[in-house]
């Protein structure tokens, strides 16, 4: 990505700017997800949060549960309730962004799709496609450069939860 992509939500009251390339790239078919997004899938960039920089306006945040138990803050647009992006976990330093909200989302295909045991029976697969009936392992599907991004991170949000 040579330069910053903009996005936002439906009505344009919020505009983000994500300053680098996604570190990976789900489409996720989870239950969870068809449901808070009443579609078959969501298509979610995993990104720092450093690197998503707000522009104007302010999301919402709402907690959802999950099948799981862990939380799940959504940020949204209090007019068009667009989702935006998601923190999985409560982790702060790391963003699910919502990639359909950018202006150029199809610079973004999924590298993986993930949670294909509850995909919709008529939503085909690209041939190719790395798929997985529920998570994955990172160290084994991330490319190192994505993983560097990501253990550089999870490091310097510790550093800066420390006293």
């Amino acid at each position: 990505m040579s330069e910053a992509i903009e996005g936002g939500c439906f009505c344009g009251r919020i505009r983000y700017r994500l300053k680098r390339r996604p570190m990976f790239v789900h489409c996720c078919h989870c239950r969870d997800c068809q449901r808070q997004l009443g579609s078959a899938f969501v298509i979610n960039g995993l990104v720092e949060a450093e690197n998503l920089e707000l522009l104007q306006g302010e999301p919402v945040m709402v907690s959802l549960s999950t099948d799981s138990g862990r939380p799940h803050d959504v940020y949204r647009c209090t007019d068009c309730q667009s989702a935006l992006w998601s923190d999985y976990g409560r982790r702060k330093w790391l963003r699910f962004l919502r990639l359909a909200t950018l202006d150029r989302p199809s610079e973004f295909p999924p590298d993986v799709h993930i949670y294909t045991r509850s995909k919709l029976d008529w939503v085909p697969l690209p041939a190719g496609a790395r798929v997985f009936e529920a998570y994955y392992d990172t160290q084994a599907e991330w490319p190192q450069e994505s993983l560097d991004r990501l253990n550089e991170a999870r490091t310097k949000a510790k550093g800066q939860a420390r006293p």
